[in-house]
């Protein structure tokens, strides 16, 4: 079984990336070595609209595209003009359809030129599969069948039984907003800059702190540090599906009713969103290993970096101790070109080498 060098290229959303991935083992033991890794955010240009605008996007990946190819092939030790590769990925979706045409339309051009084939890939499979790739703080995080996959990202929060390679249900996804997206709306309800993950996220961390070392503070002062709380969305609904417009709504009213907030107040609204927000995809999340009997639970997209849900998470997985819990490399939480190519990898081994040659679509609402 010989190594396969894929050339990978991700433009969903405001990341352009591009990677060159060397890859071996086949389906039984797939093995990814990153022989290149390019990354350029556009958070900054976004941030004065408080969120990523699509034609803009667009025009930064084309003008970001060849600049991360020189440099991913010169770190890999490739020929500009000539590399040695098997192939080209690509995301075709989901995501913002203008930023995806920008990278199909330059992988589709660079195959042409190179004569090598270019394959789609779907977006949330990457985030799926980022969990394979083995760096320095997972040696020996092993994926095993069937699992289950919990997406929670900017764009998608989503519980997929995953019964192998390419083989995926949706068992329950969000009704409106995905729990990044509501992470962001509320920053912009509490005056945080964009991105507002991770704003709230610290907020929240600072607030939890403060009880944990004031726990023999006076009653009155207790009630309003820890009063604050916002109830757990479609909690009951005897199904698997989210919803976040609510929560972000109770959020505004409880901002408005309060009128002028002082910072510790902002500290305790973050970490009520957050524990509401965290602690639905928590109990989701046990629900569905108690109905399915996965061997690995996997969870991905960029709010699988929150150390919160990280936690509240490695609490739970000790009720299931025959599941190994599984999270990608920090930087690969967000999107990258590394999920993708080990996404493509995945896809080769399982059409025997031989790649579909269909034209490629850019699918904003693309599902498994």
């Amino acid at each position: 079984m010989g190594h396969v060098k894929i050339l990978a290229i991700e433009t969903s959303c405001d990341e352009t990336a591009v990677a060159v991935l060397e890859c071996s083992g086949g389906l039984e033991s797939p093995s990814f070595k990153v022989l290149g890794n390019s990354l350029l955010s556009q958070i900054e240009i976004h941030k004065e609209f408080g969120g990523v605008v699509p034609m803009l996007a667009k025009r930064e990946h084309e003008k970001n595209l060849p600049v991360l190819l020189e440099k991913t092939l010169a770190e890999a030790g490739l020929d500009l003009e000539n590399p040695d590769i098997n192939l080209i990925a690509v995301t075709s979706g989901p995501g913002l359809e203008p930023a995806l045409w920008a990278g199909i339309a330059f992988a589709e051009g660079l195959g042409k030129r190179l004569s090598k084939p270019v394959l789609p890939v779907n977006h949330m499979e990457g985030h799926i599969l980022s969990v394979l790739y083995k760096g320095a703080k997972s040696p020996s995080q092993t994926l095993e069948f069937p699992a289950l996959a919990l997406l929670v990202s900017g764009g998608h929060t989503e519980i997929v039984w995953v019964r192998n390679f390419g083989e995926y249900e949706i068992l329950g996804q969000t009704r409106d907003d995905a729990v990044g997206e509501a992470f962001d709306k509320v920053a912009r309800i509490l005056g945080l800059p964009y991105p507002g993950g991770p704003e709230i996220a610290r907020l929240a961390s600072v607030s939890r702190k403060r009880i944990a070392v004031n726990r023999d503070f006076p009653d009155a002062v207790r009630e309003r540090a820890t009063g604050i709380r916002f109830p757990l969305p479609m909690l009951h609904s005897k199904d698997l599906d989210f919803s976040y417009s609510g929560l972000k709504t109770a959020v505004l009213y409880k901002t408005k009713e309060l009128g002028t907030m002082s910072e510790e107040t902002r500290e305790d609204i973050a970490r009520a969103f957050e524990d509401a927000a965290i602690g639905i995809l928590v109990e989701k999340t046990r629900m569905a290993l108690e109905a399915n009997e996965a061997k690995s639970l996997i969870v991905g997209g960029g709010v699988s970096a929150n150390t919160y849900l990280q936690s509240e998470l490695k609490k739970l997985m000790e009720n299931f101790p025959e599941t190994s819990l599984l999270f990608p490399e920090r930087t690969l939480t967000t999107d990258n070109a590394v999920m993708i190519g080990i996404a493509a990898y995945i896809e080769y081994e399982k059409h025997n080498e031989k790649l579909p040659s269909a034209r490629i679509l850019a699918e904003g609402n693309l599902s498994f």
